[in-house]
């Protein structure tokens, strides 16, 4: 277990360059308490959209890993995470499509290769608290789910030597103490879309119908109330978060959510970023406004 005196670190373990920017905010409030945080990002995300209209996409997409790799590095840079790593897999693309059956593809790499990589990094940046999706991958991304499940494997895994050997001279074995997942509960976004129908406003989720009539995907995308265990309050951070989806360009443009909700909505929206406590090593006191809480 790691000891009281041990420099506090968050490392969050993500599929794809932009997925920081949703929880973007938890990246300076922790870096201003002193905490070093730590950004894995698994693909290049070399299957996403573009939709900057000022992009030719014709251009833009043979290169898109290397462009999507520099938007993460302008991302990094504006939520001040401490240190980037990139596992450089190749983005499998959404759920049922052609680039699944890539071999090369995030979703069918060799699961115990990349697996000692991450424990390698968890035993080299010794974080106390790891941030991941939930087992569906928030919203069912085969990219998602892997992360997922290499970021659980390592939290269990990193403290055996046995299964994962310490070479000479390598970081000796670590045990992370608590795990989260993000969460997105439904209440909130239902909020926003009865208060911007009520303005007169474009109903930003009108396809997602109501909690009841909400799609597979849907419902698989945001976490009821129940299951969020910790709100972080992350106001002060706001504009970095904006300044951090404004790097995401192929992903993000003026129609996003980021940027198509009034001011004031958007500041309350990404104002609060809210998690799972999946696994915890140290006592449970839910619920928890801090991703350390009996860390400190």
């Amino acid at each position: 277990m790691p000891d009281a005196t041990s420099p506090l670190c968050l490392m969050a373990v993500l599929a794809h360059p932009d997925d920081e920017s949703f929880q973007g905010g938890l990246y300076g409030k922790y870096a201003d308490e002193g905490v070093r945080t730590v950004l894995v990002t698994c693909t290049l995300g070399e299957e996403g959209e573009i939709v900057d209209p000022t992009m030719d996409v014709a251009a833009v997409q043979p290169r898109l890993g290397e462009v999507r790799t520099e938007e993460l590095k302008c991302s990094a840079e504006a939520l001040g995470i401490g240190q980037l790593h990139m596992l450089g897999y190749r983005d499998s693309g959404m759920a049922g499509t052609p680039a699944n059956a890539n071999p090369l593809a995030f979703t069918n790499v060799d699961f115990e290769s990349a697996l000692a990589r991450l424990v390698a990094l968890v035993r080299q940046e010794r974080p106390q608290v790891i941030i991941c999706d939930d087992e569906n991958g928030s919203y069912g991304h085969p990219d998602h789910i892997m992360a997922h499940r290499l970021a659980v494997a390592a939290f269990e895994g990193a403290n055996n030597p046995f299964r994962f050997p310490v070479a000479l001279g390598e970081p000796g074995p670590w045990q992370p103490s608590k795990l989260y997942y993000t969460a997105w509960p439904i209440e909130k976004f239902m909020a926003v879309r009865q208060e911007m129908i009520a303005r007169g406003l474009p109903d930003p989720f009108e396809s997602w119908g109501s909690p009841e009539e909400a799609t597979e995907e849907t419902r698989s995308f945001i976490r009821r109330a129940p299951l969020v265990t910790t709100t972080l309050n992350v106001a002060p951070y706001y504009e970095r978060k904006v300044a951090s989806f404004r790097c995401h360009r192929t992903q993000l443009n003026e129609k996003s959510l980021a940027f198509s909700l009034p001011d004031d909505i958007a500041r309350r929206v990404f104002s609060e970023e809210s998690f799972t406590l999946a696994r915890s090593r140290v006592a449970r006191t839910l619920p928890e406004t801090d991703l350390f809480t009996g860390l400190r």
